[in-house]
């Protein structure tokens, strides 16, 4: 087995975890389902763009049916989405590409790389997104490259793309369905499954960790939860765009602390384990008080914004 990037101190667990890497890995592919991009993407409305095809039109704002609010977050999900090399090559520098930890890591991008593909094709097609735009994004983005945000560190990798993959799911449902258009938000609740399914994988990893060693998981979440970023935070423009998707309610502190962050450490239960060393339980005491601290800044921001839309709603009254 491959294991020369996981720390020397999770050798141990990285061996004990394999179990529960092939039990997960099992269950996943009895659960998952066989689903095809081409059948998502309404090809009859597709028109031939101008450039290199003599009678082609160019992409003007008024060819999208969908919500300006969605358009943005339609272009962070799919560049996200787009830089799937990285994160294969983070993934595998942590799991390795033998036993049921390579299986895990090659399934994994296989079911990712369909998102990528039926995102990019259903804009396409659609017009929902400048495909130029698009494009000179997708090069400035992947150019820049990816780093897994604690190197290879084992636990904290997983534990990050746990909290990552709900945090992708809910951002690609609410795109869906702030779309105004059904047929985006039939695609992008069908992608939303498939990162649900991959979260449940990671939420399970760790949960096992928990059983194993309470010690190192629950200092790995709380570095973690304290330090979270998407993945697509090095697109051009992304602080930019997250603050118009959080306007929108797409993805905003609310939906990170009460539908991403809780749930899944709930599920592990970090707030009711016993026996604790004092590292550990100095760590869960530092999370405890980020929560509450971000539970405060996601009130603030509801309240401004809800002053943002009084104030719109009487201009225009």
């Amino acid at each position: 087995m491959s294991i020369t990037s996981v720390p020397t101190e999770q050798l141990d667990l990285f061996m004990a975890l394999e179990p529960t890497v092939e039990k997960e890995v099992n269950r996943h592919v009895a659960t998952a389902e066989e689903w095809f991009p081409h059948e998502y993407v309404p090809y009859d409305v597709g028109r031939t763009y101008a450039g290199v095809i003599e009678g082609g039109e160019g992409w003007e704002p008024g060819d999208s049916k969908v919500s300006p609010q969605s358009r943005e977050a339609l272009l962070v999900n799919l560049l996200t989405e787009d830089n799937l090399p990285g994160y294969h090559f983070a993934l595998r520098s942590v799991f390795g590409q033998d036993g049921a930890y390579g299986y895990w890591t090659n399934r994994w991008t296989a079911e990712e790389n369909r998102h990528g593909i039926v995102i990019r094709d259903f804009l396409t097609v659609t017009r929902a997104i400048d495909p130029v735009a698009l494009e000179r994004a997708r090069m400035q983005h992947l150019q820049v490259g990816y780093a897994m945000p604690h190197g290879t560190d084992m636990l904290r990798g997983a534990t990050y793309v746990a909290f990552q993959e709900l945090a992708t799911r809910v951002s690609h449902r609410n795109t869906g369905k702030a779309s105004g258009d059904v047929l985006c938000e039939r695609m992008m609740a069908r992608v939303a499954k498939d990162e649900n399914l991959h979260m449940i994988f990671y939420r399970n990893f760790i949960g096992a960790a928990f059983e194993a060693d309470a010690n190192q998981a629950m200092r790995a979440v709380t570095d973690v939860v304290t330090t979270f970023e998407m993945p697509g935070n090095t697109i051009d423009g992304f602080l930019r765009k997250s603050v118009a998707i959080a306007n929108a309610g797409i993805y905003d502190l609310r939906l990170h602390h009460d539908e991403v962050v809780l749930p899944i450490l709930r599920k592990w239960g970090v707030f009711d384990l016993t026996g604790l060393d004092a590292e550990a339980e100095q760590a869960r005491e530092r999370l405890a008080a980020f929560l509450e601290n971000l539970d405060q800044a996601a009130a603030r921001f509801e309240e401004r914004r809800a002053e943002r839309e009084a104030r719109r709603a009487a201009r225009q009254g």
